[in-house]
């Protein structure tokens, strides 16, 4: 199972390899593009569009933010700040952020 380092470079290696924007300038556009295909993963699932054809819109999301990250850190490890993004969450409260809809935290 590839890192989400590896699939970044992969990403890289895909946008360099068919000229799609690969500067700092792109990055509005990387995260507006990443928004738009989790609207079409969202419509698919609605839809009830085949299960395959959902992921795949995600995946595209995914590599969306995979490049906008490189893009604004290209030296950030991915690894190591999911694992620290990870263990922050793990240490919230249980159901966490959830108290503006009336529900007390359990």
């Amino acid at each position: 199972m590839p890192s989400l380092e590896e699939a970044k470079k992969k990403v890289e290696e895909l946008v360099v390899a068919k000229g799609f924007g690969n500067t700092p300038d792109e990055i509005a556009n990387k995260l507006l593009f990443a928004f738009i295909e989790l609207g079409e993963a969202g419509d698919s699932w609605k839809k009830g569009r085949p299960t395959e054809e959902t992921i795949e819109e995600l995946i595209d999301v995914i590599f969306y933010v995979l490049d906008a990250s490189r893009l604004i850190s290209p030296h950030a490890n991915l690894d190591d700040v999911f694992e620290k993004k990870w263990a922050k969450n793990m240490n919230r409260p249980h159901r966490y952020g959830e108290g503006f809809r009336g529900n007390p935290a359990t």
